[in-house]
């Protein structure tokens, strides 16, 4: 039977981008049930799960994790973080596990801790693709066999069940890797009892925190009630309220269906949700409903390595380039090719130009008007099969566009501005994703691996 208030803190939208002492604290003193925190996202793009390092920072998730651990292991408050180091494949689990120890040693914590891998084997990933059980989402193409064990990691974002098994064996501390964003606010509080529609909405909500309230912010703690019927959001700084408008816009957050939001084991339908504002910046939210899949699926996320990468970033000043820009982008283009092919590298490379103040954010989906700027930012972008033949592209990519000939020029000094000396930034191993697919699972938590430890101060034991 579930109690009658459920309060779950979430100190941030992503652990290690901080938030204020005193927001936290006001939360702890609302004696809540449950601290939890989303460690990571795809946003950053495919880089970090490809490479197997975070995308945040050590020192500020060990802060972070610091007030998170000694607040809650004193306390006796349940802590759940989710997609460890920003990918949740287990170098980036194990990076974060490390911090925790090292934090239970200097602080002589004591508490039990579960961690769960989100590691799926690639022969179940190939064995799928080959069954037809792997679904590609929107138009992804199903990856061929070669690229899919071309993924150095591939990760299955876990529902609550997976993270549940560790509340059954006592674990204080639930330290999971990638998991579907709201798993590790709604697990504990489904496993009590409260409505799975409710907790995994409340979920979507609070793993971004306060960027939820308004104004938004990524780095301040709120809180969420859970109830029978409806759960209530609470800002924990006085500089910001949630509102019918801000909870209801991030209900909107990252779908692109308004009504109806996918997860593992099925989708919350939100037709019915109502949105009531109850004063002192608190909104109530009823109507959520969860309505189960006829298959339980996980969706899986993996990248490999196309090349290497070098970049230059200049500017241009010249109203004659900025109004011809893509035709020079392109004549430069043609430039560097045929240099390459009578001097210098061998095995394929790309060039890439990313117009800024014309079109670098939208490229080819923008429609603006084509009134000219008065200035423009130019990246240069060389993909090859190697970092020395992208430095080499690069090189030559740069001349050749500093030093064109472009019609209508008047100046012979150089067409472009680089902020930067050196100005060639070689970038290292380029990643793109080619598993972003669902899987169909007889268990929700058949792919997922599990350890237990016991941990005193410094001494850290493997649990039977």
């Amino acid at each position: 039977m579930a109690k009658k208030e459920y309060k779950i803190l979430s100190p941030t939208a992503i652990l290690g981008y901080g938030f204020p002492a005193e927001s936290f604290q006001r939360g702890i003193e609302e004696n809540p049930d449950l601290i939890a925190v989303d460690a990571g996202s795809t946003d950053p793009g495919p880089y970090y799960l490809g490479a197997g390092k975070a995308f945040t920072d050590r020192l500020g998730v060990k802060s972070d994790l610091r007030a998170m651990l000694v607040n809650g292991v004193k306390k006796g408050i349940p802590i759940v973080i989710g997609t460890a180091g920003g990918s949740g494949a287990r170098p980036h689990v194990d990076w974060c596990r490390a911090i925790i120890e090292e934090i239970a040693a200097e602080e002589n914590l004591k508490f039990r801790m579960g961690v769960v891998y989100a590691d799926v084997d690639v022969e179940a990933v190939v064995k799928g693709m080959k069954n037809g059980d792997l679904i590609p989402l929107d138009d992804q193409p199903v990856p061929t066999e070669k690229e899919i064990r071309e993924c150095p990691h591939i990760v299955a974002q876990m529902g609550p069940e997976p993270l549940q098994k560790m509340i059954d064996k006592g674990c204080e501390v639930i330290l999971g890797g990638r998991c579907y964003d709201p798993s590790c606010f709604s697990a504990r509080p489904i496993a009590e009892g409260y409505d799975r529609a409710l907790a995994t909405h409340l979920g979507k909500i609070l793993e971004c925190a306060a960027i939820a309230a308004t104004p938004g912010s990524g780095s301040d703690s709120v809180i969420g009630i859970l109830k029978e019927d409806s759960f209530i959001l609470q800002a924990l700084s006085p500089e910001r309220k949630f509102t019918a408008q801000s909870t209801a816009a991030h209900t909107l957050y990252e779908k692109s269906d308004p009504f109806h939001l996918p997860g593992p084991g099925g989708s919350l339908d939100l037709t019915d949700v109502s949105f009531t504002e109850l004063g002192d910046g608190r909104v109530e939210v009823r109507g959520t409903k969860f309505v189960p899949t006829p298959k339980y699926q996980v969706k899986l996320e993996g990248s490999r390595c196309v090349g290497y990468r070098t970049i230059s970033v200049c500017g241009t000043h010249d109203p004659i380039l900025i109004s011809n820009i893509d035709t020079v982008c392109q004549q430069v283009k043609d430039r560097v090719e045929h240099l390459l092919e009578r001097e210098h590298a061998e095995g394929k490379s790309q060039v890439f130009f990313h117009i800024y103040g014309k079109n670098g954010v939208m490229g080819d989906l923008e429609h603006g008007d084509n009134a000219l700027p008065h200035e423009l930012g130019i990246v240069m972008e060389v993909l090859a099969e190697t970092q020395e033949q992208a430095n080499t592209v690069c090189s030559i990519t740069r001349s050749t566009f500093l030093h064109y000939g472009y019609e209508g020029r008047i100046s012979t000094a150089g067409n472009l501005a680089f902020p930067f000396s050196p100005s060639d930034t070689p970038m290292g191993a380029c990643y793109e994703f080619c598993l972003y697919h669902l899987l169909d699972v007889d268990d929700p938590t058949e792919l997922f691996s599990s350890e237990v430890f016991d941990i005193d101060g410094a001494k850290v034991v493997k649990a039977e």
